[in-house]
């Protein structure tokens, strides 16, 4: 269950509550019966650097996938088709 901080706007008194998403948001202070406002906080998760998924694919060596197989894959195609055309 998240964890949701509030504060009162009478009596300045802050709190954390542990709810369910469809609970209803609190609206009275547990304290002085004042008003509530829900605070809220920077988010817990910062991806920094280059790129998340080019970090965390690579081998065990520290190096990327080859492009050598990408590339000639294009190349093999041309050479084959006129081989088949030649030999009908």
């Amino acid at each position: 269950m998240p964890t949701y901080a509030y504060a009162c706007k009478d009596c300045g008194y802050d709190f954390d509550i542990f709810q369910s998403f469809t609970d209803s948001t609190l609206t009275e202070c547990p304290q002085c019966q004042g008003s509530l406002r829900k605070k809220f906080n920077s988010v817990g998760v910062v991806f920094k650097g280059s790129g998340f998924y080019r970090t965390d694919s690579r081998d065990s060596k520290g190096s990327t996938v080859s492009a050598a197989p990408a590339s000639s894959t294009p190349a093999a195609a041309p050479s084959s088709a006129p081989a088949a055309a030649a030999a009908s």
